[in-house]
């Protein structure tokens, strides 16, 4: 439960930094609170429909060589946008780049602060 908080925060920084580069996705209200929200619907549309995705587009994933993993994850931007009214992304083309940068944000935040080991030792 702590590790889904941490990453609905850092769903929250990512968005915030992938609206302030990228004039073609907007936030309406860039409060804490909305900033939150559209982590948290992220996070959720992340955990539930994106293995569904991954799992029903497996041969357009092994045929571009992982390559199609962005339009999914510009898919799944543009669900979070319909379902939060916070957000607006202009076209798939924006959702596609943003999520090219949510990924490279969310990954270098989850390395600095230690979310993507997999082996976790406990003392």
């Amino acid at each position: 439960m702590r590790d889904f908080l941490i990453r609905v925060i850092i769903s929250a920084i990512a968005i915030s930094i992938t609206a302030y580069l990228l004039p073609g996705i907007v936030l309406a209200d860039d409060s804490l609170g909305a900033l939150l929200i559209i982590g948290l619907v992220f996070g959720i549309v992340n955990a539930i429909v994106k293995p569904l995705l991954l799992f029903l587009t497996c041969p357009a994933v092994i045929l571009t060589l992982g390559l199609f993993i962005l339009v999914i994850n510009g898919a799944l931007l543009m669900l979070t946008a319909s379902l939060v009214p916070a957000l607006t992304i202009d076209g798939y083309g924006s959702a596609i780049l943003g999520g090219i940068i949510m990924s490279i944000t969310s990954m270098v935040l989850e390395g600095l602060l230690g979310l993507d080991n997999k082996e976790k030792t406990k003392s």
